[in-house]
């Protein structure tokens, strides 16, 4: 969930959400007039804690901007998890970055079309922990126009995921402009998720029920991953690659599914 580190009402209220990372925003939600006051007030809500288990992610304004390494500098040793770099084109963002964070954990933006041709140099970068899917800045410097079904932005989607699942990184799928729980937005966020995206980013506490609903296990997901995982416990089956569960064949990469989907259900 992105939260403006401007408001300190939405940092307040971002502590009860029922989301599993705040990104405290200090870029595209903060008027240039109110970064220097933006970082402070995020400095000061990391010192204060009670995000419970929930990430706590410090969002900086680009390097290449006047306020980007004086944020990078602030989030050393503050009480974030990561920090969130925005705008990053080459693995030489990611580098300059680390200069300054040291063994801070990394998360990368992917907003340009510069990214998208370096993506698999970007995400070989040391320290990177998660790709984020920045899709309305990705569309603007296409010129594109995704529309409900984001077409243009398809392949990639699919690229991000890839990458990601390649290099071991969480994927997180971009916002989604519509601001309300509806069919539009339940579309989008399962599309996410049947893409392969560990989650989506959020910009309203309207839009954690349905990313909830669509990125978490289903009961017949749920039913399936307990049915096998017991089959392959059975003495019998100790030693086989591949046994039959419910009519289907399963073989031992539909086991470590399983395993991820019932550990996923255990974190919920």
């Amino acid at each position: 969930m992105f939260m403006p580190a401007s408001n300190a009402r939405a940092i307040n209220k971002a502590r009860g959400l029922d989301c599993d990372a705040v990104i405290l925003d200090l870029e595209d939600a903060v008027a240039p007039e109110a970064k220097g006051a933006a970082r402070a007030q995020a400095l000061a809500a990391a010192q204060d804690g009670g995000f419970g288990s929930r990430l706590l992610v410090l969002r900086v304004n680009a390097l290449d901007t006047e306020w980007g390494q004086d944020d990078c500098a602030a989030a050393v040793g503050a009480g974030f998890d990561a920090v969130l770099l925005p705008k990053v084109s080459h693995p030489d963002d990611l580098c300059a970055a680390r200069m300054i964070l040291g063994e801070m954990p990394l998360w990368a933006m992917i907003e340009t079309c510069a990214a998208m041709l370096a993506l698999p140099a970007i995400a070989a970068t040391p320290g990177l922990a998660c790709i984020v899917a920045g899709t309305n800045d990705l569309a603007k410097d296409m010129r594109c126009t995704p529309g409900p079904d984001r077409l243009p932005m398809l392949p990639h989607l699919i690229a991000i995921v890839t990458v990601a699942r390649a290099h071991r990184l969480i994927a997180l799928d971009g916002v989604s402009n519509v601001l309300a729980d509806t069919p539009a937005l339940a579309a989008e966020c399962g599309q996410g998720a049947a893409f392969g995206f560990d989650g989506k980013t959020l910009i309203h506490p309207a839009q954690i029920a349905p990313a909830n609903r669509a990125f978490a296990p289903s009961a017949e997901q749920h039913e399936w991953a307990k049915a096998v995982v017991a089959a392959f416990a059975l003495p019998d089956h100790a030693a086989k690659g591949a046994i039959r569960v419910g009519g289907e064949m399963v073989e031992r990469l539909h086991l470590g599914e399983a395993e991820r989907i019932l550990a996923r259900v255990a974190h919920l």
